[in-house]
């Protein structure tokens, strides 16, 4: 298995790719996808607000992505640099799957959020519990999500 790697802003179209095909309900368009890998090449610029580790696969594509978004919030003991995590993707592609890629790649991402700071994380998932759970995402059916669109 090949190590994770920071990603870079050379990886948002595979990023967004990997995004769209695995995670999304309906994949997006090449409207979207382009308007996505602008915006997620940019927020992973340094000073910006993504983070993420890749597993890169042979022919220039990804196996494997984890994305997080940091966030301020106010301060609290268990959270006290007031930084949160929002863990926005977690994708494995299907020709690579069953190889811990997902797991190696999420690991080095919480580490890297840790070395900055970051002590609270969100994570919405629809299924991955045998991925989450061991690395600190107990499962909570008393949690609700709701979503507005204005």
């Amino acid at each position: 298995m090949t190590t994770p790697r920071p990603a870079t802003p050379n990886d948002a179209g595979e990023i967004v790719r990997l995004r769209s095909e695995l995670i999304l309900a309906e994949p997006m368009d090449a409207t979207w996808l382009a308007l996505c890998r602008e915006q997620l090449a940019t927020r992973l610029e340094p000073g910006g607000d993504a983070r993420a580790r890749v597993t890169d696969a042979p022919g220039g594509r990804l196996a494997s992505i984890a994305l997080a978004f940091v966030h301020p919030v106010l301060p609290a003991p268990k959270y006290p640099q007031g930084l949160a995590a929002r863990i926005h993707a977690v994708a494995t592609d299907p020709a690579h799957q069953r190889r811990g890629h997902a797991r190696a790649g999420l690991t080095a991402l919480l580490a890297d959020l840790e070395q900055e700071g970051v002590t609270l994380y969100e994570l919405y998932a629809s299924g991955g519990v045998p991925l989450y759970e061991p690395l600190g995402f107990p499962s909570d059916p008393a949690l609700m999500r709701m979503t507005r669109f204005p």
